[in-house]
């Protein structure tokens, strides 16, 4: 029954949300750790946990991982949850690390933010609810999707180094 609460509400706010068609798309639900913000604290770096637990947002431009262009994979920074594949990085121009789409549909989650008064979609680490960054309809074909994300927020791992552990 939870299933299909998740689903139903994933379309709904797809559609009502105007988010692009693959976050509709069913996806098996991350489990969803159960421990609050502050547990994070010492975990990550403060910059990060403000970003990921106060939804703060880096200043543009200030992240080495703007300029990462080597194989491999982003996970979060809070608990190593894998989100974007290095294939799917793009230079958008923003001063942001950008991507065209995430590694797993179900490892994000999204809801609605306005906290710029337009309605943006805010999208978050499914398992840990770190606060990531924005998805726009503004990215390059085919998808034309733009997965702005703050880079502090991420932690690279290169093609062939083992991912770490997941924590929690």
């Amino acid at each position: 029954m939870q299933r299909r609460r998740f689903l139903q509400q994933a379309l709904l706010l797809g559609a009502s949300a105007g988010l692009p068609a693959m976050l509709a798309r069913a996806a098996s639900p991350v489990t969803r750790l159960d421990v609050s913000a502050d547990s994070w604290r010492g975990k990550v770096s403060d910059e990060a946990w403000q970003v990921l637990f106060r939804e703060a947002t880096e200043r543009p431009g200030s992240s080495p991982l703007n300029d990462e262009k080597r194989d491999g994979v982003f996970i979060c920074a809070a608990c190593y949850l894998p989100l974007f594949s290095s294939e799917h990085k793009f230079e958008s121009g923003t001063g942001w690390p950008s991507f065209t789409r995430p590694l797993e549909v179900g490892n994000i989650g999204t809801k609605r933010d306005f906290k710029l008064i337009l309605p943006r979609t805010e999208y978050h680490c499914a398992r840990c609810g770190g606060h990531q960054g924005h998805v726009f309809n503004d990215g390059p074909p085919p998808r034309g999707e733009r997965w702005c994300n703050n880079g502090v927020a991420l932690r690279f791992i290169v093609k062939g180094e083992a991912l770490p552990a997941l924590r929690g």
